[in-house]
């Protein structure tokens, strides 16, 4: 007899159906585009402050030499980066994610999914990027930063330039990782050659050009 209180969506098999629409929906937009830059920041900085304001550059910088824009479509820096490719009128991905305070989709995106697993999201952000960029952010950030290090490091994906642009947000950082990871033995002294710092939006282009151009 069935229970009347039976939630199938609260359910394990459940999540299993979710999980692989969402890879399935995911992976059908991004595979449409063959020249993506992944960006990354904080969503709390607003327009006018320096690492917006860079970050809109280089988008419009990308847009206009044929790349799309990805981000994880929220405000600051993600606004930032669709906003960039908007005003040049090339096309921006916009992937959120749906948060217990509704982290909104902003209004500069051509193409946007929302997810539900952070995961999946975070896959389809890596997924197939010439290049990914990160400005000033937090631990959502740093989470994608890392994760993103240790895949190329471990070559589960290709190797391809990770650009940190704002030396005063990421100079401490790259410090105790030469410190103490470094100097620790914990990593290869080749691994803090999987990353670069740069100080503005024009660096991070030349630097993505450079690369494509081999």
């Amino acid at each position: 007899m069935s229970n009347p209180n039976f939630d199938f969506k609260n359910t394990i098999v459940w999540r299993i159906f979710r999980i692989m629409a969402e890879f399935v929906e995911g992976f059908e937009l991004i595979t449409n585009y063959h020249k993506t830059v992944s960006i990354f920041g904080s969503t709390r900085l607003k327009e006018g402050d320096p690492s917006y304001e860079e970050a809109r550059s280089l988008a419009q910088m990308l847009g206009k030499n044929g790349f799309t824009v990805v981000t994880g479509g929220a405000s600051g820096i993600m606004e930032a980066a669709n906003r960039g490719a908007s005003e040049v009128n090339a096309e921006s991905i916009g992937l959120n994610i749906k948060l217990p305070h509704e982290q909104e989709m902003n209004q500069y995106v051509t193409q946007s999914l929302n997810f539900h697993y952070f995961f999946t999201r975070k896959v389809m952000l890596a997924f197939a990027a010439e290049a990914y960029v990160f400005f000033p952010g937090g631990f959502g950030t740093l989470d994608e930063l890392t994760e993103l290090i240790t895949l190329i490091q471990t070559k589960k994906i290709k190797p391809v330039p990770i650009i940190m642009v704002g030396g005063k947000h990421w100079q401490p950082l790259l410090d105790w990782i030469n410190t103490t990871l470094k100097t620790g033995k914990y990593i290869d002294a080749d691994d803090t050659k999987l990353y670069r710092l740069v100080n503005s939006a024009e660096e991070a282009y030349d630097i993505i050009l450079n690369s494509i151009k081999g």
